[in-house]
């Protein structure tokens, strides 16, 4: 077993609250983020001992992992996961480049007000019937988990959001890979 000196750990009890909220600590939560990716040896064991399984994901962030498996999603991550569907439809429909445009532009509630007009069928589902309601259930619950971050008009996107991404994507290549056979 790894010795752990936990003095070396500063941030621990920031780190374990927040990773243990489900948030997720990217670049942008600079001491935290610091003090994991120096540190992560030594986190990694203490938080497998707590049962917990820290991730760290190359494109910047860390995360505990879960059983939470697509198919089973709950509520909060269906809201969040057809948000961002719908923001790369929609950028790729404006003709923009919609990974690009993801994480550079700002997701004003006139943006939210649009996309839940253009997908009333979809968002009403969620009970999701207005712009506001868009930034009060999905956006501030992205904010809390650290998958986005409130600016001056609005919210910027995040680099965890890619683990929605990953999702949709797998569940676009399983639906593709299933119409073939």
């Amino acid at each position: 077993m790894t010795d752990i000196n936990l003095d070396d750990l500063t941030h621990l009890q920031a780190i374990n609250k927040k990773l243990t909220s489900g948030y997720h600590i990217s670049e942008q939560d600079t001491l935290m983020w610091q003090e994991l990716d120096q540190h992560i040896d030594a986190y990694r064991p203490l938080f497998n001992a707590l049962g917990h399984d820290l991730q760290h994901d190359s494109r910047g962030f860390y995360y505990f992992g879960s059983d939470e498996s697509t198919p089973n999603m709950g509520k909060i991550s269906r809201a969040i996961a057809l948000t961002i569907y719908i923001l790369i439809e929609h950028y790729a429909n404006t003709g923009k480049d919609p990974m690009r445009a993801l994480f550079d532009e700002v997701n004003d509630l006139e943006l939210m007000q649009t996309l839940v007009q253009i997908n009333k069928h979809l968002f009403d589902q969620l009970e999701i019937f207005s712009g506001s309601d868009l930034r009060k259930d999905v956006y501030l619950r992205m904010v809390r988990l650290g998958l986005a971050r409130e600016v001056e008009n609005g919210f910027m996107l995040q680099a965890p959001i890619y683990r929605y991404i990953d999702a949709l994507m797998e569940v676009n290549e399983e639906t593709y890979l299933g119409d073939d056979e």
